[in-house]
């Protein structure tokens, strides 16, 4: 599914932008919306959270790619 996708990316990109928070304490977010509590940075991070959330529930979806039946 494609929403599994996008969510996927999103995580990602929120995982990133916590990897330069710890490592440089720089966040890249609150840099490019104005701040941590910008509204812009705000939603992006409610967006962020919402994402994770869904790749929550991709741990207990069964892989239908997997299931393939080969005939002979």
């Amino acid at each position: 599914m494609i929403i599994n996708k996008i969510a996927l990316i999103i995580a990602i990109i929120g995982c990133l932008n916590w990897g330069l928070v710890g490592l440089f304490s720089f966040d890249l977010v609150a840099w490019i919306a104005g701040g941590p509590t910008a509204l812009l940075a705000r939603v992006i991070y409610v967006i962020v959270a919402l994402a994770g959330i869904w790749c929550v529930s991709l741990l207990f979806q069964k892989n239908e790619e997997h299931h393939v039946h080969h005939h002979a």
